[in-house]
């Protein structure tokens, strides 16, 4: 197992493989890790800036067509819904993941699904950090949150891993670290005595499709926002926003 080794989000990731914290401008040997991202982008994009530091964007979810359009596969909508805006193609496979290369402006991203289902996720997150050298700060991580109310999304700097599986192991893969992003999307809660599993596995009714297709969308413009400014008053206005979109005034 491949452990990314840091924590301080404010640096890049240091790991058994590459100890020494450094910028992506700075190195030789990422600007051949890059090399093959660079030859992956469109003609258009090959000339980007890269001392900006690239994202690594990664949707939590399970594979298979079992699972496609629950509410516990949220994160893996959200990733296909910025891969469509951002006409990246998820063609890689790379650490046990879906992978996409492309860029939000002159930002360069990694879109991830890992394939190793859910409560695995950081056997693809943990390998992928130390691999391309993403600094914790930049590591987004895109799940469901049965704390938010359907198609509400709240974007943070940190935080815990709220009972959820799939985050809690991506948080052991990065050395017990919790200084990552995340951008949580809310599915409600079970109605009801309703068995917590088997709301999660259970596809969303037509009403809260509908807001969820809403959500997602709204989403890719935060997702977007953060790339390229950061936590910004921007993202402060979009978490403002989700908090109260359905509230009657």
């Amino acid at each position: 197992m491949v452990t990314a080794m840091f924590c301080a989000s404010s640096s890049p990731i240091t790991s058994p493989l590459y100890p020494k914290a450094y910028k992506f401008s700075q190195t030789k040997s990422n600007s051949k890790r890059f090399s093959s991202l660079r030859a992956s982008l469109p003609v258009s994009d090959n000339k980007l800036k890269f001392e900006y530091t690239p994202w690594l964007i990664v949707g939590l979810g399970n594979p298979g067509l079992k699972y496609y359009g629950t509410r516990h596969n949220i994160g893996f909508e959200m990733i296909d819904h910025i891969a469509r805006a951002t006409d990246i193609s998820m063609n890689t496979i790379q650490s046990k993941a879906l992978v996409g290369i492309g860029s939000v402006g002159e930002v360069p991203i990694l879109l991830v699904k890992p394939q190793g289902y859910m409560n695995f996720s950081g056997e693809s997150v943990g390998p992928l950090a130390a691999y391309y050298q993403i600094p914790l700060r930049h590591i987004l991580m895109i799940y469901d949150d049965m704390g938010l109310s359907n198609g509400v999304l709240r974007l943070q700097p940190k935080g815990g891993h709220s009972q959820h599986n799939g985050l809690k192991n991506v948080t052991e893969h990065l050395n017990g670290c919790r200084g990552y992003p995340r951008l949580s999307i809310g599915i409600g809660n079970p109605p009801g005595n309703m068995d917590m599993k088997a709301f999660l596995l259970q596809k969303f009714s037509p009403l809260e499709r509908k807001q969820m297709d809403e959500g997602l969308e709204q989403g890719v413009e935060g997702v977007k926002t953060l790339v390229e400014e950061g936590f910004s008053d921007s993202i402060s206005r979009f978490n403002l926003g989700q908090k109260y979109k359905f509230h009657k005034v």
